[in-house]
């Protein structure tokens, strides 16, 4: 397993950090292991591993740490192997990885099955599983870290009532497939998984080559919240104030300063392109894995 880079992102107190690294170190005995200190690191080390030609970078973290790894490997052969720490694994559930069991996931790692998904990006950036134009990028804007971790994958829908208030954005949506061009809030998918275990995005499909987009007409915050809810917990969308739709590319403006947010990192703001790479990413997967 010498052609194996292992890039841990803590996101923890140092205590935590020594704790996964201890783990990590029994189970993956020999493999090159690289801690980070500071956001962007995770992406400069897969690419500087890609670039040397290690066949299996391993995101050992949550989805930030994963979207960070899979900006520094794409476009090289290298595969993505996946390591879920911590309470945010959107990817890993959709791929069928269990969240902290690491000897699990590890033997799935040395094995050699492979899948290849789709590679979204916005504005040249890569993600795997989500993005978001409006509403949960303010909040991951406004939210602190400790908030976060605190309160896990659907802190947003708390801190969201600090935004409730304000007059949603004019959102501007560009797509022959549209069944809109005017929204309040966009969700764009890869994945079916938006938050934690819930099947947002009903039909996607990782390497069907189309983004899932739900959007949401000219609604007030907390109509959006409600609808958010109704969505993630009914088994179709069937509420005329929500429109589903499917594109493999889409465009997003504002005469606003929207701010974007790709697998729930604040990225910048619109306008924003949205792109996909067809079946462009390996991904070490368990056996069953759909």
């Amino acid at each position: 397993m010498s052609n194996t880079a292992i890039i841990l992102n803590p996101a923890a107190g140092s205590e935590q950090a020594e704790r996964w690294r201890e783990r990590i170190e029994s189970i993956a005995h020999g493999c090159a292991l690289f801690t980070t200190s500071r956001s962007g690191e995770a992406e400069a080390l897969a690419r500087h591993a890609a670039e040397k030609g290690v066949e299996k970078i391993v995101a050992a973290g949550g989805d930030g740490t994963i979207n960070e790894v899979v900006n520094g490997l794409a476009g090289s052969n290298a595969a993505l192997g996946l390591l879920p720490l911590g309470t945010v694994n959107v990817f890993a559930m959709e791929l069928g990885l269990p969240a902290n069991n690491l000897e699990f996931c590890w033997e799935v790692i040395q094995g050699d099955n492979m899948r290849f998904v789709d590679l979204p990006n916005a504005n040249g950036k890569y993600f795997v599983q989500l993005a978001g134009v409006g509403l949960d990028a303010q909040v991951v804007k406004e939210t602190s870290l400790a908030f976060k971790r605190s309160f896990g994958p659907l802190s947003y829908l708390i801190s969201a009532a600090q935004i409730a208030a304000r007059e949603p954005p004019r959102l501007f949506i560009e797509s022959k497939n549209a069944a809109v061009d005017e929204a309040s809030f966009v969700l764009v998918g890869n994945g079916r998984h938006y938050g934690g275990p819930f099947p947002f995005f009903k039909h996607a499909v990782l390497d069907d080559g189309l983004f899932d987009v739900v959007a949401f007409k000219r609604l007030g915050y907390l109509e959006i919240i409600k609808y958010l809810q109704d969505v993630v917990f009914s088994s179709d969308i069937r509420v005329p104030e929500v429109e589903y739709f499917q594109t493999p590319h889409l465009r997003i403006t504002s005469e606003q300063d929207v701010p974007v947010e790709l697998d729930g990192e604040l990225v910048g703001i619109c306008p924003v392109d949205f792109q996909i790479r067809e079946k462009a990413l390996r991904v070490l997967t368990p056996a069953a894995s759909l």
